[in-house]
């Protein structure tokens, strides 16, 4: 028994210390040259992405708290009709990456968008959206509008974990509803803001993406994208890098510290039942009307998407004049599509498998087994939620060039297969912990002793035991990490080197460069993705509920 879990043991931790350990210490062996940090805060240019992105970062951050905290109290305080939907009215702005929604925006912030088009009906001058400013703040935007869902569930979780007898004391105290809200509520919520919050600051601080897609040069992410071509002689990416990295651990560390680390936010309702308020007459149906106004607004990108797909030409009105089918024909007969959506099964399907093995292995050795120092393997398995996609797609182009092993195996120019799919495996590992980890806590863990006590082995018991009662939660664990892994952005953009080699992501980027119905094209191929992902999310919806927020948590 011991000797089977000590190998599981070791063997994850060889899985670490290659597959996340490794590609994140080139990075920072790489980068750390002195004259190139001091050449890059030298830099007015480089100084400016630095500045940009940090401010991105911060905005997006704070548009997510004042889109998501309203949202999250409602749905907790009070009973509405359609409150069992709404959750997955919320979850609809995940099923597509913000750079993809990007193209979708462009026809509605755009010279002669949708917006423009509204001003000058009534005779007002038209706004640059996309341009000096207004790119920043539009850029801004739709990563909020992208990651709100992240924080909500994350705080619906950690409201429905709250005693409401707290509250019903303050109340008999004396203390008024906003006073009750600020002392009892917000201290007891701060895990939930903590876990949310944080990805959303580190996300948002290094999405590519987005601001690539909106031609906003003067980001980090977009600076070290462009300079990917230049490696092999210049290893100011690398420092560039490095320097990202150290921001974003320092954000981490910053929102922990701003947010708290208190426990208050575990105490549970017990037997006390729902808290939540019925309301009467007509204003019952005010807090549905709030969630489907946010959604609306949060799904403009996918209806401006879809619009453009089906549109003939979108040019100076609210609405296209013509509709047809005629750029999914052209998406279908382009050359890079259908290899495409072939590739990215491939590598989805490889990553899913490596996530869903590791990840149960990993919650098992935590969970169930507890040896010592196995919360070392939860720390780990949880890294790549702080550690940026863009600094670990470095990190494995960095051992491409650096190893000769990796370059047989893991070889970005030759075939990026492995490459790719250990790079989605690990970015994608948290999910399926999580989900994992979930199913053990909640399962009785005398039911596998009950089978051990009448003979079974340890990986019978696994087999015919636990495998069987976590399997919902295994299930969430593995669509998340296929599906997400069929739309990752940083890995595919800077990982598919060829065009036979493309994933999905990258096809549309680069469908979305080319001139005339190039755009088209690529948003003819986004709806495809989206409805994809919307299958997926929907299913985890049903079967996790409210407990999807567990999912996006450090």
């Amino acid at each position: 028994m011991n000797l089977m879990r000590y190998t599981v043991a070791f063997l994850l931790l060889v899985f670490f210390a290659v597959f996340l350990l490794l590609p994140v210490y080139t990075v920072i062996e790489q980068g750390l040259n002195a004259r190139m940090l001091l050449e890059i805060f030298k830099s007015s240019i480089y100084v400016e992405g630095l500045l940009n992105s940090f401010a991105i970062a911060a905005v997006t951050t704070f548009m997510v708290f004042i889109i998501a905290l309203p949202l999250a109290v409602v749905y907790d305080k009070f009973e509405f009709p359609g409150k069992k939907l709404t959750n997955l009215f919320v979850m609809l702005p995940l099923i597509l990456p913000p750079f993809v929604g990007a193209l979708g925006f462009q026809h509605i912030l755009g010279n002669y968008g949708v917006f423009n088009t509204v001003l000058a009906s009534f005779g007002l001058s038209p706004v640059d959206w996309l341009g000096g400013h207004g790119r920043f703040w539009s850029v801004c935007l739709i990563e909020a509008l992208h990651l709100y869902p992240i924080l909500y569930l994350n705080l619906v979780t950690s409201l429905a974990n709250i005693d409401p007898a707290m509250d019903e004391a303050g109340r008999n105290l004396g203390a008024d509803r906003w006073y009750r809200f600020r002392k009892i509520t917000l201290p007891l919520v701060k895990p939930g803001m903590l876990a949310g919050g944080s990805i959303v600051l580190i996300w948002s601080f290094t999405e590519l993406g987005t601001p690539l897609m909106f031609g906003y040069n003067r980001v980090t992410t977009v600076q070290i994208f462009n300079g990917i071509t230049e490696l092999e002689t210049n290893p100011l990416p690398y420092s560039l890098v490095l320097v990202m990295l150290v921001i974003a651990a320092g954000l981490y560390m910053v929102s922990r510290f701003a947010f708290g680390g208190s426990s208050a936010g575990t105490v549970t309702k017990g037997s006390s039942g729902s808290s939540a308020v019925t309301i009467a007459s007509w204003k019952k149906y005010l807090p549905l009307a709030l969630m489907l106004g946010v959604t609306f607004c949060a799904t403009l990108p996918h209806f401006a998407l879809i619009l453009t797909a089906f549109s003939k030409d979108w040019y100076g009105t609210v609405l296209p004049h013509t509709y047809s089918l005629m750029h999914f024909d052209n998406a279908l007969s382009d050359k890079i599509v259908v290899p495409s959506i072939l590739n990215s099964l491939k590598y989805s399907g490889l990553a899913m498998i490596v996530a869903l093995c590791t990840g149960f292995l990993t919650a098992i050795l935590v969970v169930r087994w507890k040896l010592k120092g196995a919360i070392l393997f939860d720390m780990l398995a949880m890294l790549p939620l702080a550690v940026p996609g863009i600094i670990m797609a470095f990190g494995y182009l960095s051992l491409s060039v650096r190893f000769s092993w990796a370059r047989e195996f893991m070889n970005p120019i030759t075939n990026p297969t492995m490459l790719l799919a250990a790079a989605y495996a690990v970015r994608r590992l948290p999910y399926v912990v999580r989900a994992a980890a979930a199913g053990l806590e909640q399962t009785p863990v005398e039911l596998e002793e009950a089978a051990k006590n009448l003979g079974a082995g340890s990986f019978m018991t696994l087999r015919r035991i636990t495998v069987p009662l976590i399997s919902a939660n295994l299930i969430v664990g593995a669509l998340f990490a296929f599906s997400f892994s069929m739309l990752e952005v940083s890995d595919s953009l800077i990982l598919a080197q060829k065009t036979v080699f493309y994933p999905v992501t990258k096809a549309i980027f680069e469908l979305s460069q080319i001139l005339g119905s190039g755009p088209y094209i690529a948003c003819a191929f986004g709806v495809w993705a989206m409805l994809f992902l919307a299958c997926t999310l929907g299913a985890a919806s049903a079967l996790l509920g409210k407990k999807m927020g567990a999912l996006f948590r450090m």
